[in-house]
């Protein structure tokens, strides 16, 4: 089969790979319908996290179940399904409890040795209780494939740090970041019933989604100046609930700064730069409480996916670019040029 690996900085490659095939019982095979290209994609692409020559890539993809394991009761070939960025064995501790990033048998697909989502097809492991099924309709809808398919990520990860804020209805919140997960957030706050969401971002095209995700003010500027224009918004309070959805130094100081006293930071940008951009005495000082990390989607994706099918909410807006397999790797200059949000791809 046809799948993206990664040999360097800015090197990316469509390379005939081996078939996946059943290897463990609870394994299942599934073709690829959908993938895409995350933000956290580009760290190893532009060389900020280290990969060996060859590695897979792509955590984000839906499919169709082609072949099961023995052990694998709740798929069988022929099924719909997508795939939260995190696989699980749905029967430990921390999968009872809602965070199946945390299993100790789990992994991250495109980690070494495993396939990644920017191929034809991936061997799942633990699929029954890391797969989620979905209407067989669904195969027909260009539109709602890809609106489910950003539950794989982006709309888990926007929910997870829009809960790690404490929105709740009647309250303000702001969203640090323009890119597919900030996006994500600030329809996740509407559907939490946020009164107020402010949107940071200065690109017209990724703002204009945000309004029509339910933003209700947009700052354009940075730094002291974002600072400045959120505090004015707020009668000089801040936001109840920040979301941080960038991951640098600056942008968790302006998520610091932003928040009301009492308020909370849900951040879900991984982390990359020179520090951490926390001032822990303001933080105490101000009874900032700070929540979030990898976002377990898998533990969303039930409800996330009945508002999907519903119409509730249609993250599909945040893909502004569909690639062929083969052009994948254009799709991350596209990225990386920042002259595309978010790319779909379809082998």
């Amino acid at each position: 089969m046809r799948a993206t690996t990664i040999h360097g900085p800015f090197d990316m490659r469509v390379e005939d790979v081996p078939d996946p095939v059943v290897q463990e019982a609870t394994d299942a095979v599934v073709r690829v319908l959908r993938a895409c290209i995350c933000g956290s994609d580009l760290w190893a692409y532009r060389g900020e996290s280290a990969r060996q020559p060859g590695q897979r890539i792509g955590h984000e993809f839906l499919g169709v179940v082609e072949e099961t394991g023995s052990d694998v009761s709740g798929f069988r070939p022929g099924d719909l399904v997508v795939a939260p960025f995190v696989w699980s064995d749905g029967s430990c501790e921390y999968c009872r409890e809602g965070l199946h990033t945390s299993c100790p048998r789990g992994g991250f697909w495109g980690s070494v040795g495993s396939d990644g989502g920017q191929g034809e097809a991936v061997r799942v492991p633990f699929a029954d209780g890391t797969l989620v099924r979905l209407p067989a309709d669904a195969v027909s809808d260009d539109r709602l494939l890809t609106a489910l398919l950003a539950l794989s990520d982006v709309m888990g990860t926007g929910h997870h740090a829009a809960l790690g804020a404490g929105v709740a209805p009647g309250t303000t919140v702001a969203v640090v970041g323009d890119g597919a997960v900030g996006l994500c957030g600030v329809l996740a706050a509407r559907r939490l019933g946020a009164e107020r969401i402010i949107a940071l971002g200065r690109h017209r095209a990724r703002t204009d989604i945000a309004r029509a995700f339910g933003a209700t003010d947009v700052v354009a500027e940075r730094g002291e100046a974002a600072e400045a224009a959120v505090r004015e918004l707020t009668g000089g309070q801040g936001a109840h609930a920040v979301i941080e959805a960038v991951g640098t130094e600056q942008s968790m100081r302006t998520a610091v700064a932003i928040t009301r006293d009492g308020g909370a930071i849900g951040y879900v940008g991984v982390p990359h730069g020179s520090g951490t951009g926390l001032d822990l005495s303001t933080m105490f000082d101000r009874n900032i409480a700070l929540h979030g990390g990898v976002a377990p989607v898998r533990a969303y994706i039930p409800e996330l996916l009945t508002d999907v099918l519903d119409g509730t909410i249609d993250p599909s807006p945040v893909f502004d670019l569909t690639v062929g397999l083969d052009s994948v790797p254009y799709g991350y200059e596209a990225m990386d040029g920042r002259t595309a949000l978010k790319v779909l791809v379809k082998p």
